[in-house]
């Protein structure tokens, strides 16, 4: 066992190492500049075409809403990665990976903006008559039969990582918390938690959108409200926070406090990693949803989904690591959680645990619902529709194992698998770009 932990430990260390996080940054890069900057630009319209996308539409072009597809991707990306991967990355790399973060969601929004543009564009209809996409399908039929292997590599590690990043690895966040703060009993957290699952995923993906657009919503706002409480009560610290984060991104920061120190290395690596993991942009996961929804445009459906890094780092996370520094918390050598917690807990003296608590259950739960989707999408494209109803029973009955289970190498194996999706994603976005910038240029040709 401890020969299989080293060996998963140093795969890790080179999926989520220097090379591949400027492989993320720099195919960001690319695309945005391939792109004349298009993502940055049309941000308005991106708002206003999923404020119109609230309606279903045409039923024979998709399962879901635009704004259905987004908020199910939203689900999945806003998650413990908003609360806890913030805290983390600052506690690592000090205030300076904030900035790292907003620019790896600044170029990640063309990088999502091409996920989702080829998940539509090459997608499919299953057996059951329902739309399908994603990288898998983008490889597949925009690439040809020579690059399979490619979509296939993808769909077994987001359909094995899914059941640690987007299942077990959530379900103990959520337990753990609400063990810490209302003493609920891990086993029951598990148990309830199962219960609401199955109600809702064993309905698929249509039952999945209605409730991640009812919640996702909801729970960004309350969660929003709760954070700009806390920079109120800091007012006068802003100027300097942001002085720190943009200092930092560049220079060292010695240790004070609790905190130990970070060259500018470790700012740029947890700042940029950490931001992946919160949205995601490199994985492909973005297009698996909004090939679900109702469209006759991918270039539409890219201009929506492209919002879901936007909101998930620009917005949420900007609020946490804000707060974070405003309240000088970051020494007190707390990581992860707790150190937002702390955050909270200053600014609004015992209540301000309770509010991150339940954001975080509410954040981990909706990610089980989305992880649930792409999963299961992924196991459809290795075996075919057949796999949906067990996959469906096996993803609940995981839920109550993962609440009491100790999950370090479980979510060491799955965070290598995550990191590993972006492989074969990145490569099929390299070689269809071309195929983006024509789809982009006929559709504002039209428009």
């Amino acid at each position: 066992m401890e020969f299989l932990n080293n060996l998963v430990n140093t795969v890790n260390g080179l999926v989520w190492g220097p090379p591949m996080l400027v492989l993320i940054l720099g195919t960001g890069l690319f695309l945005m500049i391939f792109l004349k900057f298009m993502p940055l630009t049309r941000i308005g319209t991106g708002f206003a075409l999923m404020w119109r996308g609230r309606a279903k539409g045409d039923d024979s072009t998709g399962e879901i809403s635009p704004f259905q597809a987004l908020m199910t991707s939203l689900a999945a990306t806003v998650g413990t990665g908003n609360i806890a991967g913030v805290a983390t990355a600052i506690f690592l790399g000090g205030p300076g990976a904030l900035f790292w973060m907003w620019c790896t969601a600044l170029v990640g929004m063309a990088t999502k903006y091409c996920e989702v543009v080829l998940a539509v564009h090459y997608r499919e209809k299953d057996d059951r008559g329902e739309h399908v996409g994603g990288p898998m399908y983008a490889i597949k039929n925009g690439l040809g039969k020579k690059w399979v292997w490619l979509g296939t590599a993808f769909a077994i590690f987001g359909g094995l990582a899914g059941f640690g990043i987007g299942n077990m690895v959530q379900v103990n966040s959520m337990a753990h918390a609400l063990e810490t703060t209302f003493s609920v009993p891990l086993w029951a957290t598990g148990l309830i938690t199962m219960v609401i699952v199955g109600l809702v995923i064993l309905g698929g993906i249509r039952r999945i959108g209605v409730v991640a657009a009812s919640l996702v919503p909801f729970m960004c706002l309350a969660y929003l409200i709760a954070a700009v409480v806390v920079l109120v009560v800091n007012a006068s610290a802003i100027p300097a926070a942001f002085d720190l984060i943009f200092t930092h991104a560049f220079t060292p920061i010695a240790a004070t406090g609790g905190f130990a120190g970070a060259a500018v290395m470790a700012a740029i690596r947890f700042g940029v990693a950490r931001g992946i993991f919160s949205n995601e942009a490199g994985l492909g996961t973005a297009g698996i949803a909004q090939a679900a929804g109702t469209t006759t445009s991918s270039v539409r459906s890219g201009m929506i989904g492209m919002l879901g890094t936007f909101i998930d780092t620009i917005i949420v996370c900007s609020m946490t690591g804000l707060a974070i520094i405003c309240t000088g918390v970051w020494t007190s050598g707390e990581s992860g959680a707790a150190l937002s917690a702390a955050a909270f807990e200053s600014a609004m003296p015992g209540i301000g645990g309770i509010i991150l608590t339940i954001a975080l259950v509410v954040f981990a739960f909706t990610t089980i619902l989305g992880w649930s989707y792409f999963g299961e999408k992924c196991w459809e494209f290795l075996v075919g529709t057949r796999a949906i109803w067990p996959f469906r029973v096996i993803w609940v009955l995981a839920v109550p194992f993962g609440a009491i289970a100790q999950l370090d190498f479980a979510w060491l194996l799955a965070d290598t698998l995550n990191g590993l999706m972006a492989i074969p994603n990145l490569v099929s976005l390299l070689l269809l770009s071309p195929v983006v910038v024509k789809l982009t240029k006929e559709y504002f040709a039209r428009s």
